[in-house]
């Protein structure tokens, strides 16, 4: 009889599990939608913050975002990869690489606003870069690394050892069996890991907070020796540290709003990227 009502209540308690985080994450979403999309236009979209953050637009909200977002690629996911492909295609299985992938895991896990301070202390102090773009962008790269590691490592993993013994069998080397079978195989699951990433390194607030964003700038390109605006940041001040809070919370649901959307495409794309690898399988 056990044996019976065991699987029925694994599924029932996934099933209620799964039930309640759609439910809240439905609630959510039609709040946002409901007192955000109001404040969406493209005016809203394209303009300057005008009239003491009242009125105007988030453009260079959107803008540092994005050239953040960039930066933070460039120093993480060439060097996560590379890092990965190391680790389990070349090192060896000996107490030091445990210890490297132990030190990986756990900074994975170090909070976020560590690295702020560590950004703090080595970018902007350090090496005198001040507070610019440059340094949040390297701060936040140095909290993605570990993220691209791990799940490049796991896509890599999932690669059988069958596919390269197959590669040498016919005479390639090991670098061109990675090159030209392992990686285009893993290649889904590593831009999946990478995409993820990213999208959650373009909504953190904590590790941009001392290295270089800034309340507002009147310039939407600036430089990346300059202060920058970024949407997260942009957020928190609206909601919380704004002197006319009730005024502006419009402005601030339509900026939470843009927010979800652009981390929504970047996930978007991860999911597009795996679906059209396996259909052309």
């Amino acid at each position: 009889m056990m044996k019976k009502l065991t699987p029925l209540i694994e599924w029932g308690t996934l099933l209620f599990c799964t039930g309640m985080v759609c439910f809240f994450l439905v609630v959510i979403l039609w709040d946002l939608i409901s007192k955000g999309a109001p404040s969406l236009s493209w005016e809203f979209v394209t303009s300057l913050p005008s009239e003491g953050m009242t009125k105007g637009g988030i453009l260079p909200a959107i803008i540092g975002t994005v050239l953040l977002t960039m930066i933070t690629a460039l120093v993480s996911v060439p060097f996560g990869i590379s890092c990965a492909i190391y680790l389990n295609e070349y090192a060896k299985d000996t107490w030091l690489t445990r210890l490297i992938r132990a030190s990986i895991r756990n900074l994975a896990g170090v909070p976020s606003i560590i690295y702020g301070l560590f950004g703090l202390a080595l970018f902007v102090q350090g090496l005198q870069m001040g507070t610019s773009l440059i340094s949040a962008g390297l701060t936040l790269g140095l909290l993605s690394l570990p993220y691209v590691i791990i799940t490049t490592e796991e896509a890599l993993r999932r690669i059988p050892a069958s596919t390269r013994e197959a590669a040498l069998a016919i005479g390639a080397t090991q670098f061109e069996s990675i090159r030209d079978v392992v990686l285009p195989s893993a290649l889904p699951g590593i831009l999946t890991g990478v995409v993820l990433t990213l999208s959650r390194a373009a909504g953190e607030t904590a590790p941009i907070l001392f290295t270089g964003v800034a309340f507002y700038i009147n310039n939407p390109t600036g430089f990346l020796n300059q202060e920058f605006m970024s949407l997260p940041y942009h957020l928190y001040m609206l909601s919380t540290q704004h002197q006319a809070i009730e005024e502006v919370r419009p402005l601030a649901y339509g900026t939470a709003l843009v927010l979800i959307i652009v981390v929504f495409l970047l996930n978007l794309t991860a999911f597009y990227v795996r679906y059209k690898h396996s259909k052309d399988e």
